[in-house]
């Protein structure tokens, strides 16, 4: 196996890493947004009320697009890594 096939399977794992990670950081991003929003008008400083409507929504996102990031490490493994294995 070349240095070229090495970085290339590298490569294809961090894009597969960062299309698995985009739903859950994405809600993440959207509702600390809108917390931090409400936050900053109702002058409201309180520390669980950033954390708690964060995680509940990383883990409803998580079941939601469980099949989804199944879907895309399988693809990955199939396309890139199993044909380097079997040779």
């Amino acid at each position: 196996m070349t240095e070229l096939a090495i970085f290339e399977i590298l490569r294809g794992a961090f894009w597969t890493a960062v299309l698995m990670s985009l739903p859950i950081l994405g809600v993440t991003l959207v509702i600390g947004f809108v917390i931090g929003l409400l936050q900053a008008l109702t002058s409201i400083q309180e520390l669980t009320l950033t954390f708690v409507p964060k995680i509940m929504a990383v883990v409803i996102v998580f079941f939601l697009t469980l099949g989804y990031m199944t879907n895309v490490a399988l693809n990955f493994f199939n396309n890139s890594v199993i044909p380097l294995i079997s040779g």
